[in-house]
C-alpha cells in the first residue's frame, strides 16, 4: 500500500522530536490543519504549505522531493470528482485584520458540527475581503469544499433562500433533475448532502435573517461565514465581528501597498491627510491608492487637495467600478421613509457625536421614535454607537453621502427650517444651562447643566458660529453674555476667546456700547489669564475702557481697571497693578456692587502676596471667605468662589507655614470644587494640598496629591501644570528619587519650550539652572 501524505509528515514529525504545537508554531500552519493532514482528512496539501512544515522539519533534497511530490499525488487523486471551490479572487493586500483573522481561525477550530460567524459593519469596511481571506486560509481544513455565494441583500430583490440551495447543491455536483422544485423537499435535499460534509460557505451581502436562517444547514465540522450591513442580531451564532475603520498607520500602510511604498512615504504627511479624508474606511482607501497608481505624475498633496473640498470628495472617490457614493446609497435606499429623514437629519448637527434629543429637534420627530430609529441605523451600520452611553455618531464619510442626500431629497425652504430650528435650540440650551453657573443660578440643575454644556461643546460652538455668519446678532451677545459665569472654571482660552469675540461683534453691529465693553472685558480676562497674552489684553482693555467711559457704565469701567491690574500683576509692574486695583474696588464701589468688590479685594490680597505681606493678604482673605461663606446656602454660585479664596488664603497660610489651618482650607476647597465640577479650583486645591503635605515631611503623601493635581489640571493652563510639575520634582529631590525629579522637570521645560508665554520663558530658565542643562537641552521623549 502506498504511503500517504499524512503518513509521511507523521513520520518526519516524530523523527524531529515536535509536537503537532511545535510544528505549527514554527511553520505558521494551524495545529487543526496538521491534524487533518496526519489523520487523512486533508490529503493534498498545497506547496506552500507544504514547504512551510519541511522548512521546520528540515527537510531537502530528495526526502523534500518526495513530501511534495506526495502531497501533489494526493492532491490529484482527489481531484475526482474535485471539491468544489467557488471563491472570488484573494486580496493580497489585506490590511489591519489581524485580530479578525485569529478570531476566524479560533472559532474555526472550535469543534462543533457547523460554526456560523457573522461579520457586519458599514459599507466599504472590506467585510467580503475580510471572509474571503479568512477562507483561503482556512480551506485545507475543509476537504469537501469551499463555497461562496452572493445573497445581494442590498438589491431590490435579494436572492431567495431557495435559489441560493439550488445554486449549492449543484456546485455540490447533485446533478439538476434530483434538485427538488418544491422548496420544502430542496432545504430537505440541502441539509442532506451537507450533514456529511466538511465546508466552508460564505454567505456574502445578507439582507435579513430571514434569508439566513434556512441556509444554516448543519455539517461535519463546518464553517459559514456570514457577511451583512445588519447585525443579524436574530441569528444565534459562534461569534459576531464588527467591522470598524483602519487605524491611521495601516490606512497608510495599505495606500502605500496599492500605489507604491515608496511613493507614499515620500509624502507622508499628505498620506496621512488623504488617509483621514478617506474616514480610515478601506474601500475609499482602496479607491485612493488605485487613483494614485493609475495617475503615476499626480503627487500625493495633488490627491489630497481634490478630497479636501467636501463637495468634491465623493466624486474624488470613484475609480473604475469602485465607487464609495455607490456603495453608500445602496444601504440609504434600503432605509423607510423616517430612518432616511433621520439618517439625513443628522448631518445637521454641528458637532460629533449626537444624542437621540437633538436628533428629534433635528428631524421633527418624538425623542422616543428618535432613538429607535437610531438603533436602526446602527444594525444597518450606517451609524455607530458613541463611547459614551446614549449618543450615536456618523461615519466621516456617511456623513458628507447625509448631507448630499439632503440637498438631494428635501426642499430648499423645509431644509432651511430644520436647520435653524437645530441651531436655535442648541443655543437655548446652552444659553439656559450656563445661565446656572450665574450669581442667582438653582443648585439642583448645576451637574445636569455642566454634564450638557461640556459634552454637547461642539454641537453649542458649531451652532454659535452659523448664527454668528448669518448676522443672528442678538442670539449671538446673548449666548455670549450667559457664558461669563460658566467660563471662569471650565473651559479652555481658545473656546472663551471665539465666543466672546462673537459677542463683540454682534454688541457692535447692534450698536450697544454698554455690551461691547462687557464683551470687551470678557475678552481681555481671556487673553489675560487664560492665553497669558499680556500684550493683546493690553489693547483690548483699552478699546473695554473707551466702551465703558462711553456708556457711563462704572461697573464696567471698574471691571476695565481690575483686568488692567491682572496684566500689570503679570508683566511683574507690581505698582503699576496695586493701583489699578485700588481703583477698581473704589469703582466697584461708587457702582455699588458688592460682590464686585469683594473680587477687587481678593486681587489686592494676590498683589499683598507677592509683596511678601503674607499675614495682611491672609487677613484680606478671611474677610472674603467669611464674606462668600454666608452667601453659599441662598447662592449656590459662591461655593465655587468661596473655594477659591480659600486658595488665596491657603497660599498665605503656606508661606507662613502654619500647616494645620492651610490644610484645613485646602481639604474644604477641594470638597466644593468637586461638588460643583470646578475643575480649575479642583486642581489648585490638589496643588496646595501637596504644598502642605511638603511642608509638613509627608513626601510620599505630597507625590500622591501632585500626581493627581496633574492628572486632573486643564493641559492649557500651561503655568499651573509647570508649577505641579516643578513642586514634585522638589518633593522627589526630598526623597532621594533624583531620577524622577529630573524626568519631571524635563517634562515641565519641554511644555515651557512648547509654550512660549512670557510667564512659561521665566520659568523656564529656572528649570534650566534645576537640570544644569544648557539654553539647547533637548526635551523630547521624557515623562
Amino acid at each position: 500500500m502506498s504511503t500517504t501524505f499524512g503518513d509521511l509528515l507523521r513520520t518526519h514529525r516524530v523523527r524531529s522530536a515536535l509536537t503537532q504545537e511545535e510544528l505549527a508554531a514554527g511553520s505558521g500552519v494551524s495545529v487543526r490543519a496538521i491534524s487533518d493532514m496526519e489523520r487523512g482528512r486533508a490529503k493534498g496539501p498545497q506547496r506552500r504549505t507544504v514547504e512551510a512544515l519541511a522548512r521546520v522539519l528540515g527537510l531537502d533534497g530528495a526526502e523534500l522531493r518526495e513530501l511534495v511530490d506526495t502531497a501533489k499525488a494526493g492532491r490529484m487523486r482527489h481531484q475526482a470528482p474535485a471539491a468544489p471551490w467557488a471563491l472570488p479572487p484573494d486580496v493580497p493586500d489585506l490590511t489591519g485584520r489581524a485580530a479578525e483573522l485569529r478570531r476566524l481561525e479560533q472559532v474555526a477550530g472550535g469543534g462543533r458540527a457547523t460554526e456560523v460567524v457573522v461579520v457586519h459593519g458599514p459599507p466599504g469596511a472590506g467585510k467580503t475581503t475580510l471572509v474571503v481571506h479568512a477562507a483561503y486560509r482556512l480551506a485545507e481544513r475543509f476537504p469537501d469544499g469551499c463555497l461562496f455565494v452572493n445573497l445581494r441583500g442590498m438589491d431590490a430583490r435579494p436572492v431567495p433562500p431557495g435559489e441560493v440551495m439550488h445554486k449549492v447543491l449543484r456546485t455540490l455536483g447533485i446533478p439538476e433533475e434530483r434538485i427538488p422544485a418544491v422548496e420544502e423537499e430542496r432545504a430537505s435535499l440541502y441539509r442532506a448532502e451537507l450533514r456529511g460534509r466538511s465546508t466552508a460557505l460564505v454567505l456574502d451581502n445578507a439582507a435579513d435573517e430571514a434569508q439566513v436562517r434556512p441556509l444554516l444547514a448543519t455539517g461535519s465540522s463546518s464553517l459559514v461565514l456570514v457577511t451583512s450591513r445588519q447585525t443579524l442580531g436574530g441569528l444565534e451564532v459562534g461569534a459576531r465581528l464588527a467591522l470598524d475603520v483602519l487605524s491611521g498607520a495601516e490606512s497608510v500602510w495599505l495606500l502605500g501597498a496599492i500605489a507604491g511604498v515608496e511613493r507614499i512615504y515620500a509624502e507622508q504627511a499628505d498620506a496621512e491627510r488623504v488617509a483621514e479624508l478617506c474616514g480610515r474606511l478601506p474601500l475609499a482607501l482602496r479607491i485612493a491608492g488605485n487613483r494614485l497608481a493609475s495617475r503615476p505624475r499626480w503627487t500625493v498633496a495633488h490627491l489630497a487637495e481634490q478630497l479636501g473640498d467636501e463637495g468634491r470628495r465623493l466624486s474624488a472617490l470613484t475609480s473604475g467600478d469602485l465607487r464609495v457614493r455607490a456603495a453608500f446609497l445602496m444601504s440609504y435606499q434600503h432605509l423607510n421613509e423616517r430612518a432616511a429623514l433621520v439618517f439625513r437629519r443628522m448631518s445637521l448637527a454641528p458637532g460629533g457625536d449626537v444624542t437621540p434629543s437633538l436628533v428629534a429637534v433635528a428631524a421633527g420627530i418624538a425623542e422616543d421614535a428618535a432613538e429607535e430609529t437610531l438603533e436602526e441605523l446602527v444594525d444597518a451600520s450606517l451609524v455607530e454607537v458613541s463611547a459614551t452611553a446614549g449618543r450615536y455618531v456618523c461615519h466621516d464619510l456617511l456623513r458628507v453621502f447625509a448631507r448630499e442626500r439632503l440637498a438631494a431629497d428635501e426642499s430648499p425652504a423645509v431644509l432651511d427650517e430644520a436647520r435653524w430650528r437645530t441651531i436655535d435650540w442648541l443655543l437655548r440650551e446652552a444659553r439656559s444651562s450656563a445661565r446656572v453657573f450665574g450669581p442667582n443660578g438653582a443648585d439642583g440643575d448645576r451637574d445636569h447643566a455642566a454634564t450638557w454644556l461640556q459634552r454637547e461643546t461642539g454641537h453649542w460652538i458649531g451652532a454659535l458660529r452659523l448664527a454668528h455668519a448669518a448676522r443672528r446678532h442678538r442670539t449671538v451677545l446673548d449666548v455670549a453674555t450667559a457664558m461669563h459665569w460658566y467660563s471662569d472654571q471650565r473651559g479652555d482660552g481658545l473656546l472663551w476667546h471665539e465666543v466672546f469675540r462673537y459677542g463683540v461683534d454682534a454688541a457692535r453691529a447692534l450698536g450697544s456700547r454698554r455690551d461691547e465693553a462687557v464683551q470687551l472685558n470678557f475678552v481681555c480676562w481671556t487673553l489675560c489669564v487664560l492665553l497669558d497674552q499680556q500684550d493683546a489684553a493690553l489693547v483690548v482693555h483699552e478699546q473695554a475702557w473707551a466702551a465703558a467711559v462711553d456708556c457711563g457704565d462704572l461697573a464696567e469701567q471698574a471691571w476695565a481697571l481690575y483686568y488692567r491690574s491682572a496684566i500689570e500683576r503679570r508683566q511683574g509692574r507690581l505698582d503699576e497693578a496695586s493701583a489699578f486695583a485700588v481703583r477698581a474696588v473704589e469703582g466697584f464701589e461708587a457702582a455699588g456692587d458688592e460682590l464686585s468688590v469683594q473680587f477687587a479685594l481678593s486681587n489686592l490680597g494676590i498683589l499683598l502676596h507677592l509683596f511678601g505681606r503674607y499675614a495682611e493678604s491672609a487677613e484680606v482673605h478671611r474677610k472674603c471667605v467669611a464674606f462668600h461663606r454666608a452667601r453659599v446656602e441662598d447662592r449656590p454660585h459662591d461655593r465655587e468662589t468661596l473655594a477659591v479664596n480659600l486658595l488665596r488664603l491657603a497660599a498665605n497660610l503656606i508661606a507662613l507655614r502654619d500647616w494645620d489651618s492651610a490644610r484645613e482650607a485646602c481639604e474644604e476647597a477641594l470638597e466644593l470644587a468637586r461638588s460643583t465640577q470646578a475643575r480649575n479650583s479642583e486642581s489648585d486645591a490638589l496643588f496646595r494640598l501637596g504644598a502642605v503635605l511638603h511642608g509638613q515631611g509627608d513626601g510620599a503623601g505630597a507625590v500622591a496629591r501632585l500626581r493627581e493635581a496633574v492628572e486632573v489640571v486643564n493641559p492649557m493652563r500651561t503655568t499651573a501644570l509647570v508649577e505641579m510639575l516643578g513642586l514634585l520634582a522638589t518633593v522627589h529631590d526630598g526623597l532621594g528619587e533624583t531620577d524622577q525629579a529630573r524626568s519631571y522637570r524635563l517634562r515641565a521645560l519641554d511644555i515651557c519650550t512648547r509654550s512660549g508665554t512670557a510667564a512659561t520663558r521665566a520659568m523656564s530658565e529656572d528649570l534650566r539652572r534645576a537640570l544644569d542643562a544648557p539654553a539647547e537641552v533637548r526635551t523630547d521623549g521624557h515623562a
